[in-house]
């Protein structure tokens, strides 16, 4: 009692279709960092990885404008980033890094909100 080639086919064809429409929902949705992938909002903070990764290095003014156009647009955004599995690959320490908003004299910045175990300086 075997399935034709007919109906694995069509198995097939409508497992993918389910697939496609979950891939497709997932991408659409806005996530901590609004439409922008967390991809995209990290690689746009590369001015900021060797003041991320040593507290007493200094922060570059690209990083500084960068963070604080990022908090203005979506404050949560900065803490998925630093919190993401690729801030951990490129050796961005979180505990550090949360605290550039302070060391670039940023107002504006979540002052005593939590980031995962971290509170913002």
């Amino acid at each position: 009692m075997g399935f034709s080639l007919k109906a694995y086919f069509l198995v097939a064809l409508v497992v993918f279709d389910i697939s496609c429409m979950v891939f497709i929902k997932d991408v659409e949705a806005a996530g901590e960092c609004g439409k922008t992938p967390i991809r995209s909002a990290a690689v746009s903070l590369s001015p900021c990885l060797g003041a991320a990764g040593n507290a007493k290095a200094k922060v570059p003014p690209a990083c500084c404008s960068k963070v604080g156009a990022l908090l203005k647009a979506s404050p949560r955004c900065l803490c998925a980033i630093l919190l993401s599995p690729l801030a951990k690959q490129a050796g961005i320490k979180p505990g550090i890094a949360i605290g550039i908003p302070k060391r670039c004299n940023i107002r504006n910045r979540q002052a005593g909100k939590k980031c995962g175990s971290y509170t913002v300086p």
